[in-house]
């Protein structure tokens, strides 16, 4: 039997949302074609539709009654959330619709079977262009993906503790993104963990066959699920998990060449500076190392395609200008920023822990996405960097020399694409970047 996923959409005080077909609660009252204001008064719902308000308690939960041909609008939904091409769009989806009033605010969740949702993901993700083989290894990591973090959730809400993720002393500051704010949902419809925007993409009977195709598979490690990660670019090798995430050590999410071939110059130690900087001031030769707009143009959307120098990138701050960037960012006042030092790097050249020194604070940030996240207006492409220190006049310039798009962690979707260009199965693919897990069929 298919599960069911409850995706967290939107969150705001006040929602405008438009009912496309005959909708219902539990409770068969019928909400009838149109648009709705949902807002928050103490503690629930005030629901107005022409001009006419009513309370509907602290929750509601509406579902289609014409089954695949009912649908609703969202308006306003807010994504790429906090990267440089964050904007609002209207969406369109499937499914039921829940409503919850939460601590001010109203909670958007829309609750559709797992294979429906992967239609869209497949599509938010990527080019519903992409060929055949890439659509169905991303539709097997991304389902692999979502039934580990349903199955991670329900173990965590049996827990008596509260999963923690954020690691704060005097000279340290130490944070992963992963299950924090996910409250009453199973996975967020944001890059926080994976892309998915409803039928506003278009689709393709190429993405939906590549989903209908592999229906039920998964990717397993010793019988468990695999947490399945995925980034843009890995920028010619991969991280390991517990680097960017929990200490936790995934056998199936190691340091992989982004290559047919593992060649020897590719097995120098990226943990140390030195091999670090030649690595990330180098070129190599790589899956993910391409120019090919038509390749490109399969994984990255419209909005993605602003970005090209993703492989090997360059960006420049004042010091005066980081220490401002930081501040904006993470809230932490360092000054003026005097010096950038790496402390820890992972088996991709990826910083782990940066150490920085300002003229009022110094101070340790990490993991990968924390150290994006404060040396950025958005996040920089990824924390795979060298820092190079230029004196102008009384003032110093911090050039950041860099590698990759994103944690770099499992499958690189660029590389994937790549590899499904020049005619790898989506067996072939998996097995590339998810060394010793094996293809199951769940349901």
């Amino acid at each position: 039997m298919t599960p069911v996923v409850n995706v967290g959409i939107l969150k705001e005080s006040e929602i405008r949302f438009k009912l496309q077909g005959s909708f219902s609660d539990p409770g068969k009252k019928k909400y009838s074609e149109g648009q709705y204001i949902a807002r928050y008064k103490d503690g629930t719902i005030e629901l107005e539709m022409n001009g006419r308000n009513s309370l509907v308690g602290a929750g509601l939960f509406l579902q289609p009654e014409g089954g695949d041909t009912g649908s609703f609008t969202l308006f306003d939904v807010t994504i790429g959330i906090n990267f440089h091409w964050q904007k609002k769009e209207d969406q369109v989806f499937r499914g039921g619709i829940m409503l919850s009033a939460l601590a001010g605010k109203i909670q958007i969740i829309n609750v559709l079977p797992v294979e429906d949702y992967l239609i869209s993901v497949i599509s938010s993700e990527m080019s519903a262009n992409s060929s055949l083989e890439m659509l169905k290894a991303h539709a097997v990591i991304s389902r692999s993906w979502l039934l580990a973090q349903i199955e991670k959730g329900k173990s965590l809400k049996a827990k008596s503790s509260k999963y923690q993720s954020v690691f704060v002393n005097n000279d340290e500051r130490i944070v992963w993104y992963d299950r924090e704010d996910h409250t009453g949902f199973d996975v967020c419809a944001d890059d926080h963990c994976q892309r998915y925007q409803g039928i506003t993409r278009a689709s393709t009977p190429l993405v939906v066959q590549a989903v209908k195709q592999t229906e039920g598979e998964v990717l397993v490690y010793n019988g468990n699920l695999c947490d399945t990660r995925f980034s843009k670019c890995c920028g010619g090798i991969t991280e390991v998990f517990e680097n960017t995430w929990e200490p936790i050590n995934h056998p199936y999410l190691q340091r992989i060449y982004d290559h047919a071939e593992d060649r020897p110059e590719t097995q120098i130690d990226l943990t140390g500076e030195e091999a670090a900087r030649a690595w990330i001031m180098s070129v190599p030769d790589a899956f993910c190392n391409t120019s090919d707009r038509s390749v490109l143009s399969q994984v990255l959307n419209d909005y993605d395609q602003t970005t090209r120098d993703f492989f090997r990138w360059k960006i420049g701050y004042s010091g005066i200008e980081l220490g401002d960037l930081i501040r904006k960012r993470i809230g932490l006042d360092f000054g003026v920023v005097q010096d950038l030092i790496p402390l820890q790097r992972g088996t991709s050249g990826r910083i782990i822990r940066l150490k920085i020194v300002g003229s009022l604070k110094t101070m340790i940030l990490g993991k990968e996405l924390e150290i994006r996240k404060a040396l950025s207006e958005t996040h920089l492409y990824s924390s795979a960097f060298v820092v190079e220190k230029v004196t102008e006049g009384d003032s110093t310039r911090f050039i950041l020399n860099g590698a990759g798009w994103g944690h770099g962690v499992g499958l690189c979707q660029i590389g994937a694409a790549v590899m499904g260009s020049k005619g790898y199965s989506y067996r072939e693919i998996l097995m590339h970047y998810f060394r010793g897990a094996e293809l199951k069929k769940r349901y």
